[in-house]
């Protein structure tokens, strides 16, 4: 409890001094470590298709680190403030709070206990705005320890609530979505899932690189 307390301390530091686009991928390399504690300290098994998953893991967050795009780092609230006011970013919420509206009244009531994606779809989509959040929190503390104070800056609570409403949101139908599953299993799933976006990281970075001919191959 101790180390993952301090881990995720350290992930909040880390979106204060690097871009989210490489703080999140290697966020999911947490999910090898609690396989392999598992695996040993809890003597769970891991199976072979829980070592492919751990590759994969591996796999696609070196990909998407290697190839992560360039970035500004944003150095102040106003700077998050502006750009998450911009109308291409205002779509995009409007858009998503729009599908996670429909998930939570109208496909979970029905589909909820019997298809995972409800629940994932749900906690994946508001993960998007608690990334952001946490960014902007991060950086005003950083001001705020740096002498600039930021207590009084109004976006300073606002992504503050909006951290707060997505991370209850998120832990309330994660909760819902692994009630009654092991721990094997539910690594075992978090595993499938990042195999699957691993590949397709992969299959997206070489669409455009020139194939390589396989033996036996004209």
């Amino acid at each position: 409890m101790i180390s993952m307390i301090v881990g995720e301390v350290a992930n909040f530091v880390a979106y204060i001094y690097a871009p989210a686009v490489l703080v999140t991928p290697l966020g999911v390399l947490s999910i090898i470590i609690s396989a392999i504690l598992a695996h040993f300290l809890l003597k769970e098994r891991l199976q072979r298709l829980g070592v492919l998953g751990c590759i994969s893991c591996i796999m696609g967050s070196v990909v998407i680190v290697i190839h992560a795009p360039q970035e500004n780092m944003p150095a102040s609230l106003e700077e998050i403030w502006i750009l998450a006011t911009q109308p291409a970013f205002l779509a995009y919420v409007a858009a998503t709070l729009s599908v996670v509206l429909a998930l939570i009244l109208h496909f979970e009531p029905r589909y909820g206990q019997t298809n995972i994606l409800v629940y994932l779809g749900i906690c994946s989509l508001m993960g998007s705005f608690t990334i952001v959040s946490i960014k902007a929190i991060g950086i005003a503390i950083k001001l705020t320890l740096e002498g600039i104070s930021q207590v009084a800056y109004p976006p300073t609570w606002f992504f503050l609530s909006v951290a707060v409403i997505c991370v209850i949101t998120q832990l309330n139908y994660l909760n819902k979505d692994w009630a009654g599953q092991s721990a094997s299993d539910i690594i075992s799933a978090i595993c499938g899932f990042i195999t699957v976006l691993s590949g397709t990281v992969m299959l997206h970075v070489t669409r455009e690189q020139d194939p390589v001919p396989l033996p036996g191959m004209d």
